[in-house]
């Protein structure tokens, strides 16, 4: 069975053709910086085209093309595509399990967009785009929220009047659920241990960004909450702050909902202080070559992370690993050294060299040091993978 897993960013879209049967991945395509002049689709991580200022769907159909049309496209066309999955960010209090499309589904979804304004727009236009180009076949969508609805209460409540929640379910719901269960069993096979007996702290850090406390397998509690604007400080949206702030300016600028909405999720974060970029490799040349600024917003941004690490190192009754991973945690070693460094005495004691080492860059490791009581783990992402494989699944079942 061959899989069409598509995860549309607020200004990326990531494709994996996936055979399920096998377990491999076919093809893996990146459209970054949609929407810009910048925007570049790269396929099989060798094959760059420019698409100028191209939107989400546009992005889809470039990717289409290569697949049906395209010299080393890995199947002979379209046709050769038997189902689609898709990452969804928020399915607030609809949806606890995977799901395969149907209208009312895709309703819904679309009435998450409140809680996800960035990503679930540009998902429903990926799934409309799916059912005109595919008709027959099958749509899964898994949710980034289903993973954190095994927080308790005291995690996933607010301390507002209580009929918020009753009447608007207005709680904290989280998200990057997919990558925070991929990356907690990768750093458990990583240590040799049955993730059901572990606790990790498993560090979501790309243009958006969450953290999330894993226990025994499950999630207790994550900093991102009722929308992904909460917790981290991240690419151009300004996490957690004193929500006085918001009425403060609007009042004194006299900005509508809509336009505080795009100060707090488009022009905040690392954008909004650096002045110059919301791509953390931007901002650490600028920092290299003294922009204050640039600085400015490394530190703010690395402080973050320690702060929720250590609350979460609170929280849990243990912690085994704490796992850093997508394109930040990833691929950025001044960052976590820049992180670690303030949490040695905790426990989770990075080794330089082996957090600096090229070679192994791409492939899941450990960084900290051999004898650290925490382990500091790398996971490469894929959250294309593990929706893959909740897409065959759900399929599968629906056979039987």
């Amino acid at each position: 069975m061959n899989i069409l897993v598509i995860n549309a960013g607020s200004s990326t879209l990531k494709c994996q053709l996936v055979d399920a049967n096998k377990k491999a991945s076919l093809m893996k395509a990146l459209a970054e910086h949609i929407g810009s002049p910048d925007a570049v689709l790269t396929i099989s991580g060798h094959k760059q085209i420019s698409i100028k200022n191209a939107s989400i769907d546009t992005a889809l159909e470039h990717i289409l093309e290569y697949l049906n049309d395209g010299q080393d496209s890995p199947i002979h066309s379209l046709s050769d595509i038997n189902a689609s999955g898709h990452r969804i960010v928020s399915g607030g209090e609809y949806f606890t399990e995977s799901v395969l499309v149907d209208e009312e589904v895709i309703r819904k979804v679309d009435l998450c967009s409140e809680l996800a304004p960035l990503h679930n727009p540009n998902a429903v236009i990926c799934i409309r785009a799916c059912q005109k180009l595919f008709p027959r076949i099958p749509q899964a969508l898994v949710f980034d929220t289903t993973f954190h609805h095994t927080m308790p209460p005291k995690a996933y409540m607010y301390p507002l009047p209580m009929r918020y929640y009753t009447d608007y379910a207005i709680r904290r719901y989280g998200a990057h659920g997919t990558s925070h269960r991929y990356a907690a069993q990768q750093a458990a096979n990583l240590i040799g241990r049955r993730i059901t007996d572990l606790g990790i702290i498993t560090c979501h850090l790309g243009n958006g960004g969450s953290i999330a406390a894993v226990s025994n397998g499950k999630s207790v509690d994550t900093t991102m909450g009722f929308t992904p604007l909460e917790g981290l400080m991240m690419g151009t949206r300004s996490g957690s702050i004193d929500p006085a702030i918001v009425t403060y300016i609007m009042r004194k600028e006299n900005l509508s909902y809509k336009q505080m909405d795009d100060v707090l999720n488009r022009q905040s974060g690392l954008l909004g202080i650096s002045g110059i970029s919301s791509d953390m490799r931007t901002i650490i040349d600028a920092a290299h070559q003294g922009n204050k600024n640039a600085e400015l917003a490394i530190d703010m941004y690395a402080y973050a992370v320690q702060k929720a690490i250590g609350a979460y190192f609170a929280v849990l009754n243990r912690v085994d690993a704490v796992v850093m991973t997508a394109g930040i945690g990833e691929n950025s070693a001044e960052l976590r050294e820049i992180i670690f460094d303030r949490l040695a005495h905790l426990g989770m004691i990075l080794d330089r060299q082996k957090n600096n080492m090229t070679s192994d860059l791409g492939s899941d490791r450990i960084v900290s040091i051999d004898d650290s009581p925490i382990k500091i783990c790398i996971v490469t992402t894929d959250e294309e993978l593990r929706i893959a494989r909740e897409t065959a699944a759900l399929i599968e079942s629906l056979n039987k």
